[in-house]
């Protein structure tokens, strides 16, 4: 264990060099900040130089990293061993999860046309990349923590569904989703002010559901915090177990926004909230056909649907 003199001058060193510990920064970060004082001068830059170019380094086998780097593949092994890792999949997979807080639409956008590529090729890559972000959530959405997740909505008097920016949409499909089968559930607009302000009207009987993706925006994560400060339960829709929404929630899912242009994708949420909605109408069948059956009642008398005979507008 280091002493306190040496993990100060780690923190500093790391501060210096754009890392900060602490709540807003991910394990390898950490394990960075911590081991400063233990790796010499080499391995430190080593380091350094993974990080900053975590989208050219997080899919390379430790072999990969030793010849974009210059050094022997024992000295990767090492490196990460004085990291506190055990093995270079660990590295690896805590590698990703700092690539995806790291990643911009700029990076990936630059990225994506350094090769050339015909826009065709890009669409075809951008398609292959939706099935591989679904074919994930088996491993990382289970059936049996989405009939969980819908127990605790069951369970809660009101559901708070948080989404800024593009992520309002997610958290706009979900809340919409859960009042048609009857729940209290609500996705907040507006300013900041005004999503702090729904978030301190809750009680510990109520749900906040946080969805933000990457670093997480500030605006989210706030809403979690302050959720937690008033014993109200979270849960976090995320694509990285060491992102701040994953690691200040009460639980979470992580699911894959990955996509090879500009935008993230949003398939693998999308498909694990359709699944939870699911969930929520089977857990009280009765109740759910009831509150159906009375909004296509609603909806046909008040002409909802369009059709060929009726009148011009």
């Amino acid at each position: 264990m280091p002493s306190k003199d040496v993990m100060k001058s780690s923190r500093s060193h790391a501060a210096s060099k754009g890392f900060k510990a602490g709540a807003w920064s991910t394990p390898l970060e950490d394990r960075f900040t911590a081991a400063s004082g233990r790796l010499n001068e080499r391995r430190r830059r080593l380091v350094q130089s993974i990080l900053e170019n975590p989208e050219d380094t997080y899919f390379l086998s430790s072999r990969g990293l030793a010849k974009k780097f210059g050094v022997d593949a024992a000295t990767i092994v090492r490196t990460i061993q004085v990291l506190g890792y055990g093995q270079f999949a660990d590295f690896s997979a805590d590698l990703r999860s700092y690539f995806v807080t790291r990643i911009t639409p700029y990076k990936v956008m630059k990225a994506a046309t350094r090769g050339k590529r015909s826009v065709e090729d890009h669409v075809e890559q951008s398609l292959r990349m939706e099935a591989q972000n679904l074919s994930a959530l088996d491993s990382s959405v289970s059936p049996q923590s989405i009939v969980e997740m819908a127990r605790k909505i069951e369970q809660a008097d009101r559901i708070v569904v948080v989404g800024v920016d593009l992520a309002y949409s997610l958290s706009w499909f979900l809340a919409y989703g859960l009042s048609w089968l009857g729940y209290t559930a609500e996705s907040p607009v507006g300013s900041s002010g005004n999503l702090q302000h729904r978030v301190r009207l809750m009680s510990k009987k109520d749900l906040l559901v946080a969805i933000s993706f990457g670093r997480c925006l500030r605006d989210t994560v706030d809403a979690v915090q302050n959720a937690r400060a008033l014993d109200v339960a979270t849960f976090g829709i995320t694509d990285n177990g060491g992102s701040p929404i994953a690691r200040f929630c009460d639980d979470h899912w992580v699911v894959s926004v990955t996509n090879p242009s500009f935008n993230g994708s949003y398939v693998a949420p999308m498909a694990a909230m359709d699944a939870l909605l699911v969930a929520c109408a089977h857990i009280r069948p009765s109740r759910s056909l009831e509150i159906l059956r009375h909004k296509d009642e609603e909806d046909m008398s008040a002409r909802r649907w369009f059709t060929p005979n009726s009148p011009a507008g």
